[in-house]
């Protein structure tokens, strides 16, 4: 059996992110899925760019804040309580406008744990 109880305050943001990013997967070990906190400020990105997963599903739990997602559909606003889902084959790019009121903070979990990400443009 195996427990853990992690503060993602206590945890070291991921290095070259766009905002701060703190991995539960890398501090829990985790292997089937990935879970992942955001804090993005107005202006900032959760993803490194617009993107699209092979295999990977995945979830946006806003806990405060509004995350704006940017898909092929149009824009999402996703409130504070709200959740965002991304099935694979679905692109996507999450992130706070310039001019909103003040950052959001989000749990973001993806399964399975693959490394498919691919970026995708949508000009073409």
């Amino acid at each position: 059996m195996g427990y853990h109880t992690i503060d993602p305050a206590d945890l070291e943001p991921t290095p070259d992110r766009p905002c701060d990013q703190r991995s539960i997967t890398d501090a829990a070990g985790l292997e089937n899925f990935a879970l992942n906190v955001y804090t993005a400020d107005p202006g900032e990105s959760i993803p490194l760019a617009y993107h699209v997963h092979d295999e990977q599903e995945e979830a946006f739990y806003v806990v405060s804040g509004t995350l704006t997602v940017e898909t092929p559909d149009g824009e999402f606003d996703v409130d504070e309580g709200e959740i965002f889902v991304a099935e694979p084959q679905s692109p996507h790019f999450a992130f706070v406008p310039e001019d909103a009121h003040g950052p959001a903070k989000a749990v973001a979990v993806g399964a399975p744990n693959v490394d498919d990400v691919a970026p995708y443009d949508p000009e073409e």
